[in-house]
């Protein structure tokens, strides 16, 4: 397993880790992920450390706290071994305090995981969304205390816009306050808008990228194919899919071109895809969910080996987007605004 230093900080972590959002299924949404019981749970959390991935991702709302229950439980013992992410401020109830990441909140649910978790540290601390309610300098010091006070160790955000990142870190800056050391963001072979902003943001600041979804809700296992129906049972149709409508010309070309680079490298096509992610500006670690050892032995086999530059460089061109504005503006002055090396 390699092992990437998270953004600017210190802390070591496998390129892949392990997506907990399958365990409970307690309601319909995250029954569509899965519905992981502590048994397989357990089962799950040993293979993973077994082949080296040590770093478990879950979120207060998944399930609402029964993910985190059941990994507090499946990790039981191994807590020294573990890399452990959770997540804050989407809401947990109908109480109007419980949601956002005001201070209150931010404290409460922090207390909340650590219970559920049984644990007496959260090793990273992500703000879910950003909350446009509740000002930057009081999300980020109430986050600087609980670091302070031993109850977590880093802080990172997800699915932030470029500025909502920017005006965060430069808060930190100003107040000598911990800052965000990753952003977690939804990146894929099909969705590429990441690179647009939020990839030349990570580069500039050292804001490590640890992805979810990376093969867009299934979209890119070799599932989905041209001229065949749809599979049933799949994440989309079960509603657990993100993300707007499927544009499935732009998939099928994807997928075609990914079959004849698997084709040349002996590779499945999610290995293929997961490849060129892994190689991606920023990126750092990559969160998989695979429910069964079948799938954690196939996500797996796309660490060890690399894409040509050739076959990057077809895969880049089929699955290409028009930015929006301003971003193809900026394309037009490269000079100006120089875009990522990606091989």
């Amino acid at each position: 397993m390699e092992y990437r230093f998270l953004g600017d900080s210190g802390l070591k972590v496998p390129v892949f880790s392990y997506g907990t959002a399958t365990f409970g299924g307690s309601n319909e949404f995250f029954k569509a992920w899965g519905n992981t019981q502590l048994d397989e749970a357990i089962r799950l959390v040993d293979m993973c450390l077994d082949r080296g991935i040590n770093f478990f991702d879950t979120a207060n709302v998944y399930s609402q706290g029964v993910s985190e229950e059941i990994l507090g439980q499946a990790i039981k013992g191994k807590r020294d071994e573990i890399i452990l992410s959770t997540k804050a401020t989407f809401p947990m109830g109908s109480d109007p305090n419980a949601v956002g990441s005001s201070r209150f909140n931010l404290i409460k649910s922090a207390e909340d995981s650590l219970r559920r978790l049984q644990t007496d540290h959260i090793d990273i601390y992500h703000m879910h969304g950003f909350d446009g309610n509740t000002p930057v300098q009081e999300t980020l010091r109430a986050l600087d205390d609980l670091i302070s006070s031993g109850k977590i160790r880093y802080i990172a955000a997800s699915n932030f816009s470029g500025w909502h990142l920017m005006k965060s870190l430069s808060a930190s800056e100003k107040y000598g306050w911990s800052k965000y050391i990753a952003h977690q963001a939804y990146y894929s072979l099909l969705d590429r808008e990441f690179e647009w902003e939020l990839m030349p943001l990570g580069l500039d600041q050292k804001v490590g990228t640890i992805v979810w979804s990376p093969l867009s809700s299934g979209r890119l296992t070799g599932k989905f194919r041209r001229n065949q129906p749809l599979p049933e049972n799949n994440r989309m149709a079960q509603g657990g899919a993100h993300g707007p409508a499927t544009n499935f010309e732009r998939l099928y070309n994807i997928i075609d071109v990914l079959d004849q680079v698997a084709a040349e490298t002996g590779k499945t096509i999610s290995q293929v895809a997961l490849n060129w992610l892994i190689n991606r500006p920023t990126v750092d670690n990559i969160i998989i969910g695979a429910r069964n050892e079948k799938q954690l032995e196939e996500n797996l086999g796309a660490l060890g080996w690399h894409l040509t530059v050739d076959q990057v460089k077809r895969l880049d061109a089929v699955s290409d987007a028009d930015p929006i504005y301003p971003y193809w503006h900026q394309r037009q002055n490269t000079e100006l605004n120089p875009i990522p090396k990606f091989y």
